[in-house]
């Protein structure tokens, strides 16, 4: 278990990244889940160790991880968004290299440990290719090999589908599935399908802060009743802005279909919508940005 408690960063040119954030991540898959700029890879490079935050704690199976980073990173497997490599290396001898710098010293061991690891994330057949030759898919399946060698118990994956075509998308986000039963793996994401598609639990973070916590689908039932939807004409949207409370807006066919949250109808025209992890991630927001 992940326990993040009044976690407090503070940038030197004034900007607070993390507002006093407490979490608390139980063995499985975990969303974290905001727009860019919440926060997200300031919380999962502190809890990975890249940077010390201003204050607050992180506990990790007992590692205090701000005191002891050593500890945790002998556990840790972590995928930034911006995942940099050798490009005129190979998938092969990228991932032995990875491996010795995790401590695998022997030879048989290395072997043993590459070579499942490139069958499991389906890039053997590419293993000798090189890495600037492989699709943003393979290089982010490529990502995950590297981040599981060692047998993590911590995994951490920031913003990783972004830019992938659909097929690729799905692709990886079943290989995470796989990845994410005894292990604690936390999902950082802006993508609400996401974590809508994996997470048993998730959280929403904005500004630093977290606004909302807690299982999807429970989060989904409690907006049951009160999401509204209406197709518009887009000449119609600032005058609807102004009459009703609007949490999103979408494009259909050239018109505007607008979500708007509401205890009763707010009118003629209006259907209700059964909700989504969409609704409740937009209404998250808007009330946020009206409580400040």
């Amino acid at each position: 278990m992940l326990k993040i408690e009044k976690l407090t960063h503070v940038y030197g040119n004034g900007t607070r990244a993390l507002d006093g954030v407490d979490l608390t991540i139980p063995q499985g898959m975990f969303g974290l889940l905001g727009p860019n700029g919440a926060g997200k890879s300031t919380l999962m490079r502190s809890v990975a160790t890249l940077q010390t935050p201003t204050s607050g704690s992180i506990v990790f199976d007992g590692i205090e991880v701000i005191a002891e980073p050593e500890k945790l990173r002998r556990t840790l497997g972590y995928l930034p968004q911006d995942f940099g490599v050798y490009p005129r290396v190979s998938a092969y001898d990228m991932l032995d290299h990875m491996a010795v710098l995790k401590g695998i010293s022997g030879r048989g061991d290395r072997k043993t440990t590459v070579e499942g690891l490139l069958n499991q994330v389906n890039l053997w057949n590419v293993r000798k290719k090189a890495l600037a030759g492989f699709s943003g898919g393979m290089r982010q399946r490529f990502g995950i090999a590297q981040a599981l060698i060692g047998n993590p118990k911590l995994i951490i994956v920031d913003e990783p589908t972004a830019g992938l075509d659909p097929e690729e998308r799905n692709r990886f986000l079943n290989l995470l599935g796989e990845i994410g039963d005894k292990v604690v793996v936390i999902l950082s994401t802006h993508i609400v399908e996401d974590v809508a598609d994996l997470c048993p639990r998730m959280a929403v973070l904005a500004e630093g802060r977290i606004l909302l916590e807690g299982a999807p689908l429970d989060l989904i039932a409690a907006t049951r009743g009160n999401i509204w939807q209406k197709t518009i004409d887009r000449s119609e949207l600032d005058a609807a802005r102004e009459k009703y409370r609007i949490i999103s807006t979408r494009l259909f066919a050239g018109r505007t279909i607008i979500h708007v949250m509401a205890d009763a109808s707010p009118g003629e025209g209006f259907e209700p919508v059964s909700g989504g992890l969409e609704d409740v991630y937009f209404s998250t927001l808007d009330a946020s940005r009206r409580a400040a």
